[in-house]
C-alpha cells in the first residue's frame, strides 16, 4: 500500500472517530472552516460545513472537521464521548475525502469503503450488523484483471449495547470509482461517509432513515447517489 492511500486510510480513522485536539468548541485547525447552523421550528436544525448540508436534532452540538485530505463535520450531544466512537453515544458523523489532494486513481477507493472507513463501530465489542444492501460492488480492475468502473456503494444498520447502554446505528458509504455516481455530489470526492448512532427506541429506526436521506455532498444525497448507481450493470 502506497503512503499517500494509508494517509486516507488513517485520515478517515481519524474522521470517523471525530478526533479533535484541545477544545470540541473552537478547535484552531477548524478555524477557516465555519459551521453555519439554521434553526426551524422543527425539531432538527439544519448544519452546512463546506459541501455537506446535514440536518441535526436542535439539542446537538456540531464541530467541523477537516484536516488533511478529508471535509465535513460531526455532531452529537456529548462531542467529546463521541470521538470513542464505540457506539456507546448518539451523534452523526458526515465526511468525504478530497481526490484531489490524494492523488490516487479514484478506484483506490473501493478498498477504503470495503474495509475499513466504517470498522471503528462496526467492529467494536457489543455492535453488531443487523443488514447490509450493498447498491454497488464493482471490484476494481487492478483487483480482477479485468475493466470495471471499481465503484462501491453500500447502506446498512445495527445496534450496540455498551455498558450497558443500547443503541441503533445506520450508515451510507459511497466510492463513485469511475462509475456514474461520480456524475452527482461533490466532483473532487472520491468517498462519502455518513454515520449516525441514536438510542434504541422504537423511534430510532425513523429518525435514523431522516438523518442520512437529510445529509448532502454537494447538493447530492443518499437516494440521487443510489439512483445513479443503478446505471451501471455487472462485474
Amino acid at each position: 500500500m502506497s503512503a499517500v492511500l494509508r494517509r486516507v486510510f488513517a485520515g478517515l480513522a481519524l474522521t470517523l472517530a471525530a478526533a479533535s485536539c484541545g477544545d470540541v468548541g473552537a478547535p484552531t485547525a477548524l478555524v477557516s472552516r465555519p459551521l453555519t447552523i439554521q434553526r426551524s421550528p422543527s425539531p432538527f436544525a439544519q448544519v452546512t460545513a463546506g459541501e455537506v448540508t446535514a440536518l441535526i436534532p436542535d439539542d446537538w452540538q456540531a464541530v467541523a472537521s477537516g484536516e488533511d485530505v478529508h471535509e465535513g463535520f460531526f455532531a452529537s450531544p456529548e462531542p467529546n464521548a463521541w470521538t470513542r466512537m464505540d457506539g456507546s453515544v448518539a451523534g452523526i458523523s458526515a465526511t468525504w475525502v478530497d481526490a484531489t489532494r490524494v492523488g490516487v486513481p479514484s478506484d483506490l477507493y473501493y478498498l477504503v469503503a470495503t474495509g475499513p472507513a466504517l470498522g471503528q463501530l462496526t467492529h467494536s465489542p457489543g455492535c453488531r450488523a443487523i443488514s447490509q444492501r450493498v447498491i454497488a460492488d464493482h471490484r476494481p480492475t487492478y483487483l480482477t484483471g479485468t475493466a470495471s468502473v471499481g465503484d462501491y456503494i453500500a447502506q446498512g444498520r445495527g445496534t450496540c449495547t455498551v455498558r450497558g447502554i443500547p443503541t441503533r446505528w445506520a450508515y451510507f458509504v459511497a466510492a463513485p470509482g469511475f462509475g456514474p455516481a461520480r456524475e452527482v455530489g461533490i466532483p473532487a470526492s472520491g468517498l462519502y461517509v455518513v454515520v449516525a448512532v441514536l438510542p434504541d427506541t422504537s423511534r430510532a429506526p425513523h429518525l435514523l432513515r431522516t438523518l442520512l436521506r437529510g445529509t448532502t455532498f454537494g447538493g447530492a444525497g443518499v437516494r440521487d447517489f443510489i439512483a445513479a448507481a443503478h446505471g451501471v450493470t455487472g462485474t
